[in-house]
């Protein structure tokens, strides 16, 4: 930023530094030119009319007048005209044409010398040809261009200095924060996410950038933490079948005489089948979690909904359907089917008598709903339920098989397809609302 600004600078001043001298030197003498040239062209007409004083009265800044005639008598003159035959040898060649030099001359002798723009010019009077003279000092227009080629050639440099020091130290106070902030992050581990950058107060992107770095390490430390507890959890809920599954095999390899194979074999596959159920809601988990894209289509959840009724005839508790219209969404039909699985199967471990599956559509959303009268969900454990390897005392007593994760997982499916899964207020029982939005070509 620094090289930049006096790049930019050195631009500017230089073009600035080079119009000046291509224009103002030649402007102020310009000034001067034209004054003379004005009071020399008044006198010459007075000579030709011939009302020339013996005394000329000099304007302002034209310091010296004379008219001589060609012999070199003094017709008239201005004060302090000095005495110098470098200006009476200086002649006109021809009449009516002004002609200009610059004299190094002094009004006095007690008067330093200083340069003098002087103009003559010859003309035709009733008493014959003179000769009028006028000067002005150049003193003026010397210390000006003194004082403007200092300027032009060491306040360029002078100025980039200071441009180049001011850069540098704004651009440094800006980034000042940023290097707090990239010392903060460098310290941040894995093992401690708990710490957080300083936000500075100046409100400019530095302070977004700081509140959204604290948002993205706020993210990263629930993450973590969940990852923990998933593992954790997951080790748990494996261990269980793993080791109920060991067991009964070492019993039974211990006693093989004595073991009922058939029961045991029925065992062992249960535990399996338990072992394949959380291993796949797992893997479910962590596409959903990784964003892992699934092949989707426009799928009619009446006729998955339609689909599970078949494949529940016969069951403990029977599914009544409430309403059923046809509601096409855009998703992945393996997952939404996973999705009614999970809350037909809630259903039924806690339902006492019937459930209640209701299909419609309401605006440009499709409302599904599963009611059961089991015991129902307290309001503050509504949200826990949906947490991974959550499961209420009361679940834990009516099904001991089950992982925690059929909730969760359903919610994760809900909100990859763009809608939302809650607990309503039902008496008895619970009811669980899946929301999601209507294909738009419907």
């Amino acid at each position: 930023m620094t090289t930049i600004a006096v790049l930019v600078a050195a631009v500017v001043f230089t073009g600035t530094s080079a119009l000046t001298l291509a224009t103002v030197p030649e402007n102020l003498h310009g000034v001067v030119y034209a004054r003379v040239e004005l009071a020399v062209r008044r006198v010459a007409g007075e000579a030709r009319m011939e009302r020339l004083p013996r005394v000329l009265e000099t304007p302002a800044r034209v310091q010296l007048l004379r008219v001589v005639s060609t012999d070199g008598k003094v017709l008239a003159s201005s004060h302090s005209f000095p005495e110098d035959e470098r200006v009476t040898m200086f002649r006109p060649a021809k009449y009516g044409t002004i002609y200009t030099t610059v004299l190094n001359l002094s009004r006095r002798p007690d008067e330093s010398e200083t340069n003098y723009l002087v103009m003559a010019m010859m003309v035709h009077t009733p008493d014959g040809p003179v000769i009028v003279y006028g000067a002005s000092s150049l003193a003026d227009v010397e210390r000006a261009l003194k004082w403007i080629y200092i300027l032009a050639f060491l306040g360029p440099p002078l100025t980039l200095l200071i441009v180049g020091a001011i850069t540098w130290a704004a651009v440094g106070s800006a980034l000042r924060p940023v290097e707090r902030i990239r010392a903060e992050l460098a310290e941040i581990t894995g093992q401690d996410l708990s710490r957080r950058v300083p936000v500075p107060d100046t409100g400019d992107e530095i302070t977004g950038l700081a509140i959204t770095t604290n948002h993205t390490l706020d993210r990263l430390e629930r993450s973590a933490e969940t990852q923990r507890r998933f593992v954790a959890d997951a080790s748990h809920e494996l261990r269980s079948p793993i080791s109920a599954l060991r067991a009964q095999l070492e019993v039974a390899n211990a006693y093989p005489d004595e073991t009922d194979w058939p029961a045991t074999g029925r065992r062992s596959l249960a535990a399996t089948d338990r072992l394949t159920g959380i291993i796949d809601e797992l893997l479910m988990l962590a596409k959903l979690d990784a964003g892992a894209l699934t092949e989707r289509r426009v799928v009619d959840l009446c006729r998955l909904a339609e689909d599970q009724l078949r494949r529940r005839e016969g069951a403990r508790v029977p599914i009544r359907v409430v309403r059923c219209e046809a509601a096409p969404v855009f998703g992945s039909s393996m997952q939404l089917d996973r999705l009614l699985t999970n809350l037909l199967d809630n259903a039924t471990r806690h339902a006492a008598t019937v459930i209640e599956l209701e299909v419609v559509v309401e605006g440009d959303r499709v409302v599904v709903t599963v009611t059961d009268d089991g015991g129902g969900i307290l309001p503050e454990d509504r949200e826990r339920v949906f947490e991974r390897f959550t499961r209420l005392e009361d679940a834990r007593a009516k099904d001991k098989g089950g992982s925690g994760l059929g909730l969760a997982l359903s919610r994760e499916i809900a909100v990859a397809h763009g809608g939302t899964l809650t607990i309503a207020d039902h008496e008895p029982g619970a009811r669980f609302v899946l929301v999601l939005p209507l294909y738009g070509e419907a």
